[in-house]
């Protein structure tokens, strides 16, 4: 067995923190990828590997980026939901890499909904 080096346990390090994360709900931001079938016909990977690309280039480590199936609207695919923490989560459609990074700049960083691409706010689940 090969020994772990000082940058291999920070890489499982880094990991972990962003796995315990995700379990526990931190974070100030979470965005889900809708990635059904239908979504990732449409395009959905870039979307997802375009976010993760932004984490990574610019260090963010309070946003969480997870992914889930089918949101119902295969015809607006690929969409994702932002949620800000202690604010009503809103749902994207149509997504183009483009337009994901500005949703990413304006909302997720600035706090600020780009309405032009949103279509709903607020949840769907039943409280």
């Amino acid at each position: 067995m090969a020994k772990l080096s000082i940058h291999d346990l920070d890489r499982i390090s880094e990991r972990v923190k962003r796995t315990t994360l995700l379990r526990e709900g931190a974070g100030r931001a979470k965005i889900t990828v809708h990635m059904g079938t239908c979504g990732i016909a449409a395009g959905a990977r870039k979307i997802m590997n375009t976010l993760m690309d932004e984490i990574a280039e610019r260090n963010i480590t309070d946003v969480i980026l997870t992914s889930s199936g089918c949101a119902g609207l295969c015809s607006r695919e690929p969409m994702a939901t932002v949620e800000i923490k202690g604010e009503a989560p809103v749902k994207y459609v149509d997504l183009t890499t483009d337009k994901i990074k500005r949703i990413f700049e304006e909302h997720v960083l600035g706090g600020k909904i780009v309405e032009e691409y949103a279509l709903a706010r607020g949840s769907e689940r039943m409280s």
